[in-house]
C-alpha cells in the first residue's frame, strides 16, 4: 500500500533556461504531507522508458505521445498543453489507483514523485539503506522520535516502579532496550549515508552541521543507554518487595562471613600491577544486566559507531587536506610574486644610484 492518496497537475509554465521548454507542477497529497514539483514532457518520457524496463510491462494507461512539429507547436498552442496535462495526470493516476503495486513501488516512479527514497512510502517496515540530502533529514527526525519514545518508556519503567507494578515496569524496560538497539543501528546506517552524500559532493558547512546532528544522536542514546541499564533495586530482607532498596535496608555481611567469602588480606599492602600479567574484567552499570549475547551486541554496536565516527573524521581530514594544499600553492604564487617585486626594487635601486652619481658629478 502506497502512502501517495492522489496526484493532480495543477498548471504549467514555460521557461526559458537553459532553452525554451514547458514544465508541469504536480501537486501531490500523501497520508501525511503534502508537496509539489515541476517536471517536464522529456522527464515523464524518462520514467516511462524506466518503469517498461524495470517491470517488464508498460503503465495502465500509455503516455501521451510526441505530437508532431512540437518543437514549434506544444510553447505556445494552449490546447495542446492543456491535452498533454490531462494526459500526464490520468497517466499517474493510473498508476497510483493500479491493482499491482509494480510501477508505483519501482524506485523510477518515487524518485520522479520525490517520494524519500529508501522508505517503505511512509509504511513501517526496514529501516532506509540510501539517502538524498531530503530523506537523510527525515530518517534524522524519525530517529529523533525513537529516542523520545525510549524516554517515554523510561519514565513509564520509573512510575510503573513506584506504583508497584514491577511486571509492567519490567516490560516497559524491555521495550525501550529494545527500541534503543534499533534507534543504535540506524544511526550507523544515518552516519554512513551522510559518508556517501559528504563524497558527493556536499558542502563542509553542511557536513559540519549534519555531524553535529549525528554526534548529538549518540549521544542521547549513550545517556538513555546508562538509563536503561539502571534497573530499581529493592528490598531483599523479606519486607515489603514494592520498597525501594536503601543501604539502610540490607542486613550487613558479618566480618566472619566476609573473611569467609574474600579471605584475609593486609588492608595496608599495596596493590601493584605486574607487567605481562592480564587483570581481571571490571563489571559496569552498562554490562551487568547484559548476558553473552547482550555483551557481543553491545561491543558490535560501539565498533560500529568508532568506524562511523572514523569514517566522519577521514572525510573532514580529506577536506583540510585539500584546504591545505591550496593554502600552499596560494602561498607558493604569493612568494613567486613577492620575488619578482623584490627583483623589481633591486632594479630601480640600482638605477637610482646610477641617477645620484652622475647628479653629483654634474654637480
Amino acid at each position: 500500500m502506497t502512502a501517495i492518496q492522489s496526484v493532480h497537475i495543477a498548471g504549467y509554465q514555460e521557461r526559458l533556461e537553459p532553452k525554451a521548454h514547458t514544465v508541469y507542477q504536480i501537486d501531490i497529497r500523501g497520508h501525511v504531507r503534502s508537496w509539489s514539483i515541476w517536471r517536464r514532457y522529456s522527464e515523464f518520457d524518462d520514467l516511462h522508458v524506466e518503469l517498461v524496463k524495470g517491470t517488464g510491462l508498460p503503465p495502465p494507461v500509455p503516455l501521451p505521445p510526441k505530437h508532431k512539429y512540437s518543437i514549434l507547436r506544444s510553447h505556445k498552442d494552449s490546447a495542446l498543453l492543456e491535452e498533454r496535462k490531462s494526459g500526464l495526470e490520468t497517466y499517474l493516476r493510473a498508476i497510483i489507483s493500479a491493482k499491482e503495486e509494480k510501477w508505483r513501488e519501482a524506485f523510477a516512479f518515487k524518485d520522479f514523485l520525490g517520494i524519500p527514497i529508501g522508505r517503505q512510502a511512509g509504511v513501517v517496515g526496514g529501516p532506509p539503506t540510501q539517502f538524498t540530502l531530503t530523506s537523510w533529514l527525515d530518517e534524522h527526525q524519525e530517529l529523533q522520535n525513537r529516542v523520545r519514545d525510549v524516554r517515554a518508556d523510561i519514565n513509564k519503567r520509573e512510575a510503573l516502579s513506584d506504583q508497584g507494578d514491577i511486571s509492567a515496569s519490567h516490560k516497559s524496560n524491555v521495550s525501550a532496550k529494545q527500541k534503543l538497539a534499533s534507534v543504535l543501528s540506524r544511526i550507523g546506517t544515518l552516519g554512513k549515508g551522510l559518508h556517501e552524500l559528504a563524497m558527493n559532493g556536499m558542502n563542509e558547512g553542511e557536513l559540519q552541521r549534519r555531524t553535529d546532528m549525528v554526534a548529538r544522536l549518540q549521544d542521547d542514546c549513550e545517556k538513555l543507554g546508562k538509563m536503561v541499564t539502571v534497573s530499581r533495586q529493592f528490598n531483599r530482607s523479606g519486607t515489603d518487595p514494592s520498597a525501594p532498596y536503601s543501604p539502610a535496608s540490607m542486613n550487613p555481611a558479618s566480618v566472619s562471613d566476609r573473611e569467609a567469602l574474600l579471605g584475609t588480606t593486609n588492608p595496608f599492602t599495596r596493590v601493584t600491577r605486574v607487567f605481562g600479567q592480564s587483570s581481571k574484567p571490571q563489571e559496569t552499570e552498562a554490562t551487568r544486566p547484559l548476558d553473552d549475547v547482550g555483551l557481543f551486541g553491545s561491543q558490535q554496536t560501539q565498533m560500529q559507531q568508532q568506524d562511523d565516527q572514523l569514517a566522519q573524521l577521514t572525510t573532514v581530514l580529506s577536506r583540510q587536506k585539500q584546504l591545505g594544499q591550496a593554502i600552499n600553492s596560494e602561498i607558493s604564487e604569493q612568494i613567486a610574486v613577492l620575488d619578482g617585486l623584490s627583483n623589481d626594487v633591486d632594479r630601480v635601486g640600482d638605477k637610482l644610484s646610477k641617477t645620484s652619481r652622475q647628479m653629483h658629478r654634474l654637480g
